[in-house]
Parts: structure tokens; sequence; C-alpha cells
């Protein structure tokens, strides 16, 4: 193998993750608003601010790497501008109040949706 090649090998999975990442952040934010309506205490752990700040920066942490290496290694811009727009979309939603109107995670999952696309068109490039 080719330095180039093995560079690209050692990274590959990245975007599997990173698309893995997007479905179990998708997950939470259901099942918390599910068991915050149905129990009140189950919400306060999950609902802490700390546990979405940490989540989030895994999540541009994975993007940046995987997405960053795509770039580099098939030069198309897309799946990093569309998974930079999921993330700016998840961080504005972090801004929103956790009220039970739906619009956080409504903007959340609008945002893990965007980032598991662009994930994926970067999965896609790399073939």
């Amino acid at each position: 193998m080719t330095p180039s090649a093995t560079h690209t090998h050692r990274f590959a999975g990245l975007d599997r993750y990173a698309i893995g990442l997007s479905g179990l952040c998708m997950v939470h934010c259901l099942a918390t608003s599910v068991l915050v309506a149905l129990m009140s205490t189950a919400g306060g752990f999950l609902l802490d601010p700390i546990f979405h700040e940490v989540g989030l920066t895994i999540a541009i942490g994975l993007g940046a790497l995987a997405l960053g290496r795509g770039v580099l290694n098939h030069g198309y811009m897309m799946p990093a501008a569309m998974g930079a727009l999921g993330l700016g979309i998840m961080a504005g939603a972090m801004t929103l109040p956790h009220d039970s109107g739906g619009g956080e995670t409504l903007w959340t999952i609008v945002g893990v949706g965007l980032l598991a696309f662009g994930h994926d068109l970067n999965r896609r490039a790399e073939s």
C-alpha cells in the first residue's frame, strides 16, 4: 500500500462512526423528549447542558477529522459544507429553551440529519 492509501484506509471508518454518532444523537433527542414527557425526574440528567455540550464537542471533533480528511483526499467541499451546516444548526438549537414546544428537539434533529448526510456524501466520495 502507498502511504496515501494507508492514511486513507486508517481513517476510512470515521464517517461510519460519525453517522452512527448522529443516529445516537437523534435517538437521544427523541428518547429524552419521550422520557421527559413520561417521567420528569428522568429528564434532569439528560437535559443537563453539559451532556449536550460534550456531545456537540465530540460531533465537532469527528466532523473536523472525517470531513476535513475527505476534502483533502477527494477534493469535494460539499460534504464538509453540509456537515458544517448541520453542526451549526445543532449548536444553534442548544441556545433554544428546553420547552414542551419541541423547537430545540426539532432543530437538533434537522442538524443531526444534515450532518449525517454530509458524512454519507463524504463516504460515497471516498468510494
